[in-house]
């Protein structure tokens, strides 16, 4: 009796050491998915502002172009904002984005990283207009609003025990109808309309930003080597990326002031 007694606290003490492996391990990922989600959105913030400062001018000698609100464009403005170009730039995130979805899995980690960095640099370039349309204190102030959300329904999707996999094909159905909507309201220029879009796409992306966390957590394992651990965490924070960019934007369409 005194010996199984003995292999039972052994075996007990065993399990709780490799539980506590596991919690450090599935800690230090998702620190590392955190990580590369803030890096990133520290770089598209630093192009969105290198961007519109380099197209913009106070100096009317400079100005090649004037928007309806007053500001002057120069060359490269005109160019980013006034030209086809506005397209190719607005579609490269895009493109990247499907480029790290089908091919994360053949590319090294230096590559992955340099990819996802450039994914952030072309997703502020892009962003960069917001600057033309709404003020930067309200634009600071919904960034704000957004990162304490984002925390909140992050860390919920994280340490709740309810199975969010139902949500998922609710929510992908949601972002669909929120991207034929937006297509559509091009055509039709609807206030109301755009008023729905708006507020369906913060709760959409409220829902995806607790979803993608608890599918992200899901995805460790402690027997992924550190090139697959790797991969996965980049996947993981351009998940949690773009949810929090979508939120953002949309948020900002409540919260900001137009120029």
């Amino acid at each position: 009796m005194a010996d199984l007694r003995n292999y039972q606290a052994r075996a007990a003490a065993a399990g709780t050491r490799a539980d506590a492996g596991i919690d450090e391990g599935l800690r230090a990922y998702m620190i590392k998915v955190y990580n590369l989600m803030a890096l990133g959105l520290a770089i598209t913030g630093v192009a969105a502002l290198g961007t519109v400062s380099l197209a913009t001018t106070s100096d009317p000698s400079q100005a090649v172009a004037t928007l309806g609100n007053g500001h002057m464009l120069t060359s490269l403005g005109a160019a980013l904002y006034g030209s086809a170009l506005r397209w190719v730039v607005m579609l490269a995130p895009l493109g990247f984005v499907m480029f790290m979805s089908f091919r994360i899995h053949t590319l090294s980690m230096p590559a992955a990283q340099a990819t996802f960095w450039a994914f952030a640099a072309l997703m502020g370039i892009s962003l960069s207009s917001i600057f033309l349309v709404y003020t930067a204190q309200s634009i600071v102030q919904t960034f704000f609003i957004t990162a304490t959300a984002f925390g909140a329904l992050s860390l919920w999707g994280y340490t709740t025990k309810r199975d969010l996999t139902g949500w998922g094909s609710f929510l992908i159905m949601g972002v669909f109808g929120l991207i034929i909507a937006m297509i559509v309201n091009i055509f039709l220029q609807s206030s109301a309309l755009q008023f729905a879009v708006s507020a369906i796409g913060v709760l959409v992306f409220a829902g995806l930003t607790a979803y993608d966390t608890q599918k992200i957590k899901e995805m460790y394992l402690e027997s992924d080597s550190t090139l697959v651990a790797g991969r996965k965490a980049i996947m993981g924070a351009l998940r949690l990326y773009l949810d929090f960019i979508n939120l953002f934007l949309f948020m900002l369409q409540f919260l900001g002031n137009r120029e």
